[in-house]
């Protein structure tokens, strides 16, 4: 028979995904490591257990003990699974900003959760720092985690993380990008990598609002840096133990508004529903993206399940409130959405017979006509139509800059679609725009109403 003794048996061995459609135009192959696998639904499972075990070899709790932590969530739900199955109690403080479905979830594995106020000092006694170590010096047996400093976390990675993505990968990792908050993930797996292979850059996402990147760039801890942000999981206003900098190649900053479109995109395009810093990391990916190669090879950590933020970024009206909700579709949107993204055109000189030829086999009712590599007019399905009833006898070999109309109006990609369809008439068929990359695409009013 194949079974696990426990739930925490099950922690790790998660899987690498390949991402295909919100890596946008990266040419690099993208893997996610994406850590909902764990039982708890996040990576902190992982360290969780690694803390409780090594504390229990060195004394610091002992049978029937109190765990104690200061978590905004996910790292509460690993030491909740490790105290269910070892028979100790559970108290968390957490901030006022996290969910309340974070909050709950700890409940339900029978925690004791304290919130506490987010925009305070970390030293100030209210703060979620301070109850922890407080309640850990009054309560006998007890013990405080403090995942930001206890190395515990990071060795968790270097024993686990780093090593399924070396393994996963054939060693052929050349990125790795991962939030940080408490620093453990990302130092415990570089320091894992790097030791197989120096030249693996690890990139850190950050948040603003946190330390992190002014820190790395710069060696100061500029408190000016410090201010209310929304996204949870990353970001910090103090210097975590595990941190480890000189692992860290760089710091990319991603807005609260980013982390949490990016995220929806995750759940619409690759089917993953996932966290908010999974959002951010991966936003910060596509920011850093002219750095990477077709050559190279991505694994991107996603941290935590979505299911901890169905009342936040997975939910419209929280979304409109704050301004991220983008409440009309826009060019780049209709663009995003087109199974066949083709750019079909011919020369003016092309014959009228050859014109329609070549709409019958594409399945298209409008052309752009160039000369010289410029579009100069618009031949479309209701011409030519048009041009054989009214002169039955006339030579089809005729060419087609002969009947061409205007060009199609060319607009940009942040056009909405309430101004798009202005542009459309009985003579103008369709408009055109040019992506990113410098590709061209044609919009009809079909790819509107397809889109709505």
């Amino acid at each position: 028979m194949q079974y696990y003794n426990n739930i925490l048996e099950t922690i790790g061995n998660t899987p690498l995904i390949k991402l295909n459609k919100v890596i946008d135009d990266i040419q690099s192959l993208v893997l996610a490591k994406v850590e909902t696998f764990n039982p708890g639904h996040s990576i902190k499972d992982r360290m969780a257990v690694k803390m409780v075990e090594d504390a229990e070899k060195s004394g610091r709790i002992k049978p029937g003990g109190t765990i104690i932590e200061c978590t905004s969530g996910n790292t509460g739900m690993g030491l909740a699974l490790t105290a269910c199955v070892k028979g100790y109690k559970c108290i968390f403080t957490t901030s006022d900003k996290q969910s309340k479905e974070k909050i709950d979830m700890l409940k339900a594995l029978g925690a004791e959760v304290i919130v506490c106020p987010t925009n305070v000092e970390p030293s100030d006694p209210r703060s979620y720092y301070s109850v922890a170590e407080k309640l850990s010096k009054e309560i006998p047996n007890s013990f405080w985690c403090n995942q930001y400093d206890n190395l515990s976390n990071t060795q968790a990675h270097y024993e686990s993380t780093g090593p399924e993505i070396w393994n996963q990968t054939d060693g052929k990792i050349t990125h790795l990008v991962v939030g940080v908050g408490t620093g453990g993930t990302i130092s415990g797996t570089a320091k894992y990598l790097k030791e197989k292979n120096p030249s693996i850059k690890v990139w850190g996402i950050d948040t603003y609002g946190s330390v992190f990147k002014k820190y790395k760039e710069t060696g100061i801890f500029d408190e000016k840096e410090i201010y209310p942000y929304i996204t949870e999981g990353i970001g910090e206003d103090i210097l975590p133990k595990n941190v480890n900098f000189e692992l860290i190649d760089l710091f990319e900053k991603v807005s609260d508004k980013e982390g949490a479109i990016v995220a929806r995109r995750l759940a619409r395009e690759e089917g993953l529903l996932l966290g908010y810093s999974a959002g951010s990391a991966m936003a910060g990916l596509l920011q850093l993206k002219s750095k990477l190669s077709k050559e190279d090879v991505v694994v991107i950590i996603f941290h935590d399940h979505g299911s901890r933020y169905i009342g936040k970024i997975f939910n419209d009206e929280w979304m409109r409130q704050r301004g991220f909700l983008q409440t009309e579709l826009l060019v780049s949107d209709l663009i995003k959405q087109k199974a066949d993204k083709s750019f079909y055109s011919v020369s003016a000189n092309e014959s009228i017979r050859n014109v329609l030829s070549i709409m019958k086999t594409h399945d298209i009712s409008q052309l752009p006509l160039l000369e010289n590599d410029q579009i100069i007019g618009t031949i479309s399905e209701s011409i030519v139509l048009n041009y054989i009833i009214e002169n039955p006898l006339n030579n089809p070999e005729k060419q087609a800059r002969a009947i061409m109309s205007d060009p199609m109006p060319m607009v940009s990609l942040q056009t909405p679609l309430s101004t798009l369809n202005k542009y459309f008439s009985e003579k103008i068929p369709g408009v055109i725009t040019k992506d990113q990359l410098g590709n061209f695409h044609v919009l009809t009013k079909y790819d509107i109403i397809r889109a709505l």
